[in-house]
């Protein structure tokens, strides 16, 4: 089929000899039952950029009347999940207690640190209706000193987010700092999440940080020479001074952050030990992570 449903991976700076650019990645198309995601991190070849250690685009998924998205409950280590949406409402859960719609423009942080559990599903007066759902879900890996913190669920409104203008690109520091203006959002490591929506034209010189990648989520993008096509991910080098340049309407999250040490991942678990890793998988398969409050019926059973 296309290149979304496969990984296409070049290096870029080896091909065109732009120092800025290290790698440009293609999504791979996942189902998640009913609708599908495009996943960039973690890869074969670049498995973080910096704390980031997943990345995924939902979406745009058009429900009818009836259906939309329904994730049972499922556990989480040793990570922080971050939650942004573009359109649409996602209802939260979580053995915490939080009950929380997730709207467009609101940032949902979601530290698992021991252990959490939560289900991610759409409240009735959504579902009675056809709907749409487009954003992006990222998971963080957190510092080995902050694995095992207790776990904790912050919502942060859009209205608490900095927006800014730079040189007529509207921006939003969803994350950590930069131009000048530093997002409220909790960070454990050194952490960058930036988006910015620039008109044909337009271009933006982005903020440096130990390791950083761009995603093109609507439209495309030039670094230097190289086109950035839709959907994908350019990992860029840390050097100063990188301009990207839309090349029609384009929409784009900039990640990045501090480089942290190896980490394991497997299902929905992240940890820097493998036997943490194997302890989880015990622990769900023999009931003792905590419920989900008000949605203790149904929970996704360990795979195979």
């Amino acid at each position: 089929m296309s290149n979304t449903t496969r990984e296409l991976e070049s290096d870029c700076a080896v091909q065109d000899g732009l120092e800025a650019l290290e790698l440009v990645l293609q999504p791979r198309e996942k189902d998640l039952g009913g609708f599908s995601v495009r996943r960039l991190l973690p890869t074969a070849r670049r498995r973080m950029v910096g704390p980031w250690i997943f990345f995924d685009h939902m979406g745009p998924a058009d429900f009818p009347a009836g259906s939309g998205i329904n994730v049972r409950p499922h556990p989480h280590i040793n990570l922080a999940t971050v939650t942004y949406l573009f359109e649409g409402e996602i209802l939260h859960r979580d053995s915490l207690g939080s009950v929380q719609p997730i709207r467009p423009g609101d940032i949902n942080l979601m530290v698992a640190g021991r252990g959490i559990v939560h289900s991610e599903r759409e409240r009735p007066e959504v579902t009675a209706v056809r709907h749409r759902l487009h954003g992006l879900q990222l998971w963080l890996a957190l510092p080995e000193a902050d694995e095992e913190v207790e776990p904790a669920f912050h919502h942060y409104p859009g209205a608490s987010i900095p927006a800014v203008d730079v040189a007529g690109v509207p921006v939003r520091v969803m994350m950590g700092a930069a131009f000048g203006v530093t997002s409220p959002v909790r960070t454990f490591a050194d952490t960058l999440y930036v988006e910015a929506h620039l008109r044909a034209g337009q271009a933006l010189a982005l903020p440096t940080a130990e390791e950083r990648a761009v995603y093109v989520a609507q439209g495309t993008l030039s670094v230097g020479a190289a086109a950035i096509p839709e959907h994908a991910l350019a990992v860029l080098r840390d050097v100063p001074g990188v301009v990207v340049r839309a090349e029609t309407e384009t929409r784009i999250a900039l990640i990045g952050g501090a480089r942290l040490g190896l980490r394991h991942v497997d299902w929905n678990f992240v940890s820097s030990r493998a036997e943490r890793i194997d302890q989880a998988r015990r622990d769900w398969q023999d009931g003792r992570f905590p419920k989900v409050p008000g949605d203790e019926q149904e929970f996704i059973p360990l795979p195979d």
